[in-house]
């Protein structure tokens, strides 16, 4: 639909929205690919931190998914990633069509500073969060599984906003359960007029 290097030149701020954050290497684009069935929607790549800029897609009328700049690997210079920083914190403060935060990382290296603080930001703005433990399929049923169970203890806490699961781009794994939670969040308005 469009891209934004600032919420100034966003789309309007109008419907409901979801974001879709993670550092660089925590398959953002993959996941945002499977779910629409599009592999051509967002761009994937070798190089971690290729989105630059606020990506927003048109799922239906006045409903969206985005996705947001990477942070983590990106080789860019230190003033870029403070711009991205500054541009991020404001979206996730100010867009008033942003229901929920789809939070992704990677299962072999879950819960970075930068997560915590996502989650914290979140949380403490009432905004719910559900968390993708990605590449699931790169570990055994009994690791991943301990590895859920650990971000979900580590998690407790914040368990009124905060929801996680395992979740493949290539084997689509969680495809089902990650849909329920946008569908859910999408079309909560309508579900609070009733």
């Amino acid at each position: 639909m469009q891209s934004a290097s600032a919420l100034n030149n966003a789309p309007s701020d109008i419907g409901s929205e979801v974001a879709f954050a993670g550092r660089s290497n925590a398959g953002k684009s993959s996941a945002l690919n499977a779910l629409t069935e599009n592999h051509k929607l967002a761009r994937t790549s070798k190089t971690p931190g290729r989105t630059q800029l606020i990506n927003f897609f048109e799922v239906d009328d006045n409903i969206r998914l985005v996705d947001l700049p990477g942070y983590g690997f990106a080789k860019v210079p230190l003033n870029i990633k403070r711009e991205w920083n500054k541009q991020l914190e404001r979206y996730l403060q100010y867009r008033r069509s942003l229901k929920g935060l789809v939070l992704l990382m990677d299962i072999r290296h879950p819960l970075k500073d930068f997560d915590r603080q996502m989650i914290e930001w979140a949380v403490t703005s009432e905004m719910p969060v559900h968390v993708l433990l990605t590449k699931c399929d790169k570990l055994k049923k009994g690791p991943g599984k301990a590895s859920l169970l650990s971000v979900k203890k580590a998690l407790k806490e914040h368990e009124r906003w905060v929801s996680i699961q395992l979740f493949s781009s290539l084997t689509k794994q969680g495809m089902d359960e990650l849909e329920q939670t946008l569908n859910w969040w999408l079309s909560l308005p309508e579900a609070i007029d009733v």
